[in-house]
């Protein structure tokens, strides 16, 4: 490392790397991306890895309960392998399991042991920026960024007597909208995101200076921003469309000649929960009239 290029004495000494990767580093986050590449490649087809820099999470899902578990212990131990020989060490105190079950169904009792100590279970975590809950109902993300908007409101409120509309709209989409509508595809379809949206009312009178029974449907419009379901549906539009290689058009699941078949097929679910999710209902949207099949058409 050279810290002056004035000065002879200014380099440090070359040093061997036996392993790991050295940290503080441009090229650190990287190496390290090299050096855990082939992680995923010892897992069977019964989980999916997730990489994202340093934090690996794994997706394990069988409807046995004994080989869940039997696959998830295989899966366990073979990873632990790898650490060992890639001279790698688990924090197992930041390593933790979550179960995803619904209202009819119950977590089941794993044993999972690395160096006789027991992985701790939870019902919620935080993944990319999104707090995932065991039953998938949002509810515990939506009470972390409420706050934050009530935050961006006050502070709304605060300046509105010195600044013009246009700029207010500036800070609403730089302090509310902008974490309003982070992955709102998966927590928008929720109904507790009625507590977003009457925030959003709330910020918009204060804006336009109405009073708190005053209805600000008109105003959305006047201020051409969109309200938290229209901005759900658009999201989730857009994610649909750049993402098209993810789905199939019925004409790729039968050759019957019907009027749907260029829609994206919809598969059959019972679970309220799937059906809610950015996957299924996208579809469900993508596939009405106003849409058309090359793409949404916003009128």
């Amino acid at each position: 490392m050279n810290l002056n290029n004035n000065s002879p004495d200014s380099c440090s000494s070359w040093g061997e790397i036996t392993y790991g990767v050295p940290q503080g580093s441009i090229l650190g986050p990287l190496l390290f991306l090299l050096y855990i590449n082939d992680l995923p490649q010892i897992t069977n087809d019964n989980s999916k890895t997730i990489l994202y820099a340093d934090d690996t999470s794994l997706i394990i899902a069988n409807p046995n309960p004994t080989n869940f578990e039997n696959n998830i212990n295989k899966i366990f131990h073979d990873i632990n392998k790898w650490f060992d020989t890639n001279l790698l060490s688990l924090n197992l105190d930041k390593t933790h399991y979550m179960q995803f079950v619904n209202k009819n169904s119950s977590p089941i009792d794993l044993n999972i042991r690395h160096e006789d100590k027991k992985m701790a279970n939870t019902c919620t975590t935080k993944f990319l920026g999104l707090t995932l809950e065991n039953m998938l109902s949002w509810k515990t993300h939506i009470g972390t960024i409420v706050p934050k908007l009530s935050s961006a409101t006050f502070a709304i409120r605060t300046v509105t007597p010195f600044l013009s509309q246009d700029s207010l709209k500036m800070i609403y989409y730089s302090y509310f909208h902008s974490i309003m509508t982070y992955r709102i595809i998966f927590w928008g379809n929720s109904h507790y995101s009625n507590t977003i949206f009457r925030l959003q009312k709330k910020i918009i009178r204060i804006i336009v200076g109405l009073r708190n029974r005053d209805s600000c449907r008109e105003h959305f419009k006047k201020l051409k921003i969109l309200p938290l379901q229209s901005q759900y549906i658009l999201s989730l539009l857009l994610f649909m469309d750049s993402n098209r290689s993810y789905f199939k058009e019925n004409l790729d699941i039968h050759n019957i000649n019907t009027r749907t078949k260029s829609s994206l097929h919809q598969p059959l679910a019972n679970s309220t929960t799937y059906q809610k999710g950015a996957y299924y209902y996208g579809i469900k949207v993508f596939n009405k009239p106003a849409f058309t099949n090359k793409g949404p058409v916003y009128k």
